[in-house]
């Protein structure tokens, strides 16, 4: 069964993601990344790796997204007065999408399959961040340091002038 809902979370991973590179207005492109963002994290999840499962939701799904999202708006790319009114089959693959991932979600819930399969080693998540921080605090920081810049980009571009 782990086996069957990876497969189908891969295929709408796959399938977000070039709905996401497709789609012609960016709103709708940010929908379909978040929802393979979503799919990727369940993956994690069922490969025994809940922590990174839980930052990808959270830093990417989350932040990353609302950063993208913020930087869209304040660009102004796509006038709202000027887009048509959705209909529902514009929103049918973000739909079938989301459906498909919290299916997933929920098939893996009442299984009660473990996080950790047999043979992997728990670790706590002080251990893991001591190991983080210690042996790649430098690229932690250079990762951090991209992200301001890219913001501090995002608003020069955006300002009035």
């Amino acid at each position: 069964m782990e086996a069957t809902l990876f497969y189908i979370l891969a295929a709408v991973l796959l399938t977000g993601t070039l709905l996401a590179i497709t789609a012609r207005q960016a709103v709708r492109s940010i929908v379909y990344l978040v929802t393979s963002f979503f799919a990727l994290a369940l993956m994690f999840y069922l490969l025994g790796a809940p922590l990174i499962a839980a930052f990808e939701v959270i830093i990417y799904a989350g932040a990353i997204m609302v950063l993208f999202l913020f930087v869209i708006m304040m660009l102004e790319l796509e006038s709202p007065e000027k887009l048509p009114q959705p209909h529902f089959t514009n929103w049918l693959p973000a739909l079938l999408l989301a459906g498909a991932v919290v299916g997933s979600l929920v098939v893996l819930l009442c299984s009660r399959l473990r996080a950790v399969p047999p043979g992997f080693v728990e670790i706590p998540v002080r251990q893991f961040a001591f190991a983080l921080f210690k042996q790649y605090g430098v690229a932690v920081e250079v990762v951090s340091m991209q992200l301001l810049f890219a913001l501090v980009g995002a608003l020069y571009l955006g300002r009035r002038r």
